[in-house]
């Protein structure tokens, strides 16, 4: 088996004028039990803190919950921004309220994964892990 290098490091992100974070909780919490550093920025949060969290933390991903509408404007900002200070090699999912026309369009402008309401929190996990997991193998 390869020796692991590192904890997976996920920044959970609640971004804009969204005040709902139970659910970006519920997932901060499952990805803490199964054993992955994260870190939860708090409500309110611009693309731009959000991103210089992600590179000051240098966590794998960046999971963004957003449930205010302002999906097709967040995800590809802070993927933009990622970019633009060298670290596209951050991993992008996220979640909310988002009509599945809008996934394919998220997803083609470098969302990794959208996991909409009822996902599990399961499902949630392994994904991270399947995804992640590989960077720290030896």
């Amino acid at each position: 088996m390869a020796e692991t290098l590192g904890k997976i490091r996920v920044i959970v992100a609640k971004a804009g004028l969204d005040g709902h974070d139970r659910g970006a909780k519920v997932v901060a919490r499952a990805l803490r039990d199964a054993g992955v550093e994260v870190i939860y920025t708090g409500l309110h949060q611009t693309p731009e803190q959000i991103v210089a969290a992600a590179i000051q933390e240098d966590v794998d991903a960046v999971g963004l919950s957003v449930l205010s509408g302002a999906h097709m404007t967040l995800f590809p900002r802070v993927i933009e921004l990622l970019r633009e200070q060298d670290a596209g090699d951050i991993v992008v999912f996220g979640g909310g309220i988002i009509p599945d026309a809008d996934i394919a369009e998220l997803t083609s402008a470098g969302v990794a994964k959208i996991f909409t309401p009822g996902a599990s929190t399961t499902d949630i996990v392994t994904w991270v892990n399947e995804t992640l997991a590989p960077r720290h193998a030896a």
